[in-house]
This record gives structure tokens, sequence and C-alpha cells, in this order.
């Protein structure tokens, strides 16, 4: 299925430019008041949730795609996860860009790990991203995210899939400067995500996952899954090794060659034939 939240979490089933209106299957979540645990809730109990979407779908109200206004499909990650520089052709044009690397070494990913980008910077399709006044240069990065299903700690590339809740497509904001790489990543709208949740069944091939990105009609970057330095169970297994997964939380598995500056008016659209269409403005 293709979850989407809409509407202040509102839950919908997304065919064609049609939304099922399955809000009620949130029944099946915990009354929760102000405390509430680390993980998503929804993806927690994704499975349920399922059944119970399927089951109202014949009789859901439908809503034209176009009258509503989709959020990030997962509201509360415990981790929004970015896996720096992992495809080899990012790789090469940072190390020749220097306003990529602003004079500091280029490290790959099997050097440095992972990064965690701030929660406060999620938001979903059709969001306008503000640029920070004192940003020189504000980078598009266009990725896949997994939605991590499970919780699990030390899992393995052999075991990582059964963790996996889904696919998004999701956009990655860079400032580029001094700063450390969490204030250049973590501003407010700096992690895109949307316009669904898609379920396993949905991808094919989460290893051949094409995606492409243009801004304002021109494509920029376009690649594919295949071409990544550390595939998704890789980066499971990297980042499981030094804290706990948990229901909910967010990888992106890195951007490819092709990033480049945005300005103020710009329209950021990035597209998957399995992921759909994410779209943001620059203001």
């Amino acid at each position: 299925m293709q979850f989407c939240r809409f509407n202040v979490d509102r839950l919908g089933v997304v065919h064609g430019d049609e939304i099922f209106d399955v809000t009620d299957a949130l029944d099946t979540l915990p009354d929760v008041k102000w405390v509430r645990s680390l993980h998503d809730p929804f993806v927690a109990a994704l499975d349920q949730i399922t059944v119970k979407a399927q089951v109202l779908l014949a009789s859901a109200p439908r809503l034209n795609r176009n009258d509503v206004v989709l959020e990030a499909p997962v509201a509360l990650p415990s981790k929004i996860i970015g896996a720096p520089v992992n495809y080899h052709a990012h790789l090469d044009e940072a190390q020749d860009d220097h306003g990529l690397h602003q004079g500091a070494k280029v490290h790959p990913i099997d050097e440095i790990g992972c990064f965690l980008k701030a929660g406060s910077a999620l938001v979903g399709d059709g969001a306008t991203i503000t640029l920070p006044k004192d940003a020189a240069r504000v980078d598009h990065e266009a990725e896949v995210a997994v939605i991590i299903g499970k919780a699990g700690r030390d899992i393995t590339a052999s075991d990582a899939m059964a963790y996996v809740a889904g696919y998004s497509l999701a956009l990655d904001m860079t400032v580029r400067g001094k700063q450390d790489r969490s204030m250049r990543k973590s501003c407010d709208g700096f992690a895109v995500l949307g316009p669904t949740l898609a379920t396993p069944d949905e991808v094919a091939d989460p290893a051949h996952i094409a995606f492409s990105l243009s801004v304002n009609g021109e494509v920029r970057q376009a690649s594919d899954t295949s071409l990544l330095i550390r595939s998704i169970p890789e980066l499971i297994e990297m980042c499981s090794a030094f804290y706990s997964l948990l229901p909910g939380d967010v990888i992106m598995t890195g951007t490819p060659a092709g990033v480049g500056p945005v300005s103020t008016g710009d329209t950021i659209v990035v597209t998957s034939p399995e992921l759909g269409v994410l779209s943001v403005n620059v203001a």
C-alpha cells in the first residue's frame, strides 16, 4: 500500500490521483496523552493498520489528491539518519567542487559513517522551504529513504530487510559552509519526506529504485539505488551497530551526483516510478 498522512494527521491510501480516507484504521493505536513512546506509533502498528485499512477501502471517502495537504508520512521518527557521499559519482564531484567541500577533506562513508538530522526539520510533499538568511548557498540532495518497521540493534546485513516497513522519497537539503554537518542539515524544512510510505510489496527490488530530481523543470540528478556505495542492508547494519533502530526511524540513503544550489522561487521535484512525486517550493 501507499500510505499518506494528510490534513493534520488523517491517514490515506493513495491510488493514482485519489486518496482513500482510512483514518478509522488508526483506532488500532493506543490512546496516548502527554507521554509517548520513543518510536513512531503508526509505523510500529503498521501491519495491523494495513489489515484494517484494506477492509475500510471499499467504503472509504475518496478525495482528490490536489484537494488535500500532504504531510510527512512518518510523524515521529526518533532518528532521521543521513548517509554522506554514498554514491561514487557524488564522491567524485564533492572532491572536485570547492563549493561542496569548502576546503575540507571529503571522507567516504566507510570512514565517517552516518549522521543525524533534527526531527524538527521534517516536512512533507508540497512544503515551502525557507532558506536561512545567513546561508550563502543551499543545495538540493535527492534521495531514497528507508523507513524502519521494528526495533533492532546489531542487525546483520543478511537480516536487515526484515526490519524495513517501507520506502519514501526524500530531500536532504544542505547549507554549504564551515558549520558542523548537523547544523547545516537540520534547518527547518531541510528533511523532506514523501509523498507516501510505500510498503515493501510496492517496490519490485529495493536494490534498483530509480529516481530523479529537477529544479524548475531542469533535470539535475538521476540515479538508481543499485549504485549506492553502501547498500540499504549495509546501511542498516552500519547504523544499528551504533544505536538501536526503532519503528519510524528514517534512513536517507545518500544522494547521487548532480547536487546544486537552489534559490528563492525555485520548485524542486523528485520523481520515482515506484515511489511517486515529491515536490517543494523554495522561499
